[in-house]
């Protein structure tokens, strides 16, 4: 059994005075940051789980290029971020987007423009005369294809004209036809066919 005086020998007991108020306050308070570190719970604030972003790439199921969308934190950072998929919606990156789209929008009704003029010059140039070697009566040897068409365009207009875009209906007789070019998804040229045997 330890003694009172026996206490104050120990030595984990002897760098601390028993009685801290008969210290002066300075040593009290060295005393006191010599003692084990106490433990110090900080709440952390709550932790955001959704980001407002925008797509700088088309991702399947998710949305397409340029769209404004609210997205998990963890998706945004595991999988959009790391593949440079998206990036914040921030106010720059907003006006940066809608200046953008401005511009996408004045090229688009420049195209649609541009096809509307070309247009009108095939409905108002009359028609394309198309030699073709003749059979019996009306017949003719072969068929008149996309290609034929392109081709003329070609030689008179000097202009070029993608054939997939051409629809030609069935051709074998001599004979005025129509066919259609679709310059632009709004706008479809009507162009007179003048079939005539060699």
């Amino acid at each position: 059994m330890a003694s009172p005086s026996c206490a104050s020998t120990l030595p984990w007991t002897s760098s601390f005075p028993s009685s801290s108020s008969s210290l002066p306050l300075a040593e009290r308070r060295l005393t006191a940051s010599r003692r084990a570190p106490s433990l110090v719970i900080v709440a952390q604030g709550k932790v955001k789980k959704y980001r407002q972003v925008i797509l700088t790439d088309d991702i399947e199921e998710v949305g397409m290029k340029g769209d404004a969308l609210k997205v998990r934190a963890g998706f945004y950072r595991n999988f959009l971020l790391p593949k440079g998929k998206a990036t914040l919606l921030t106010p720059e990156v907003l006006k940066e987007m809608q200046l953008e789209q401005e511009r996408i929008e004045a090229e688009k009704k420049r195209v649609k423009e541009e096809a509307q003029q070309l247009a009108r010059v095939f409905e108002t140039i009359g028609a394309f005369k198309i030699p073709r070697k003749g059979g019996k009566g009306k017949q003719i040897f072969g068929s008149v294809t996309a290609q034929d068409i392109v081709d003329i365009i070609k030689s008179q207009l000097n202009r070029d004209v993608d054939k997939r875009l051409v629809t030609v209906p069935e051709i074998r007789e001599i004979g005025e036809y129509v066919a259609e070019i679709k310059l632009h998804p709004d706008v479809t040229a009507r162009v007179r066919l003048n079939v005539y045997a060699k």
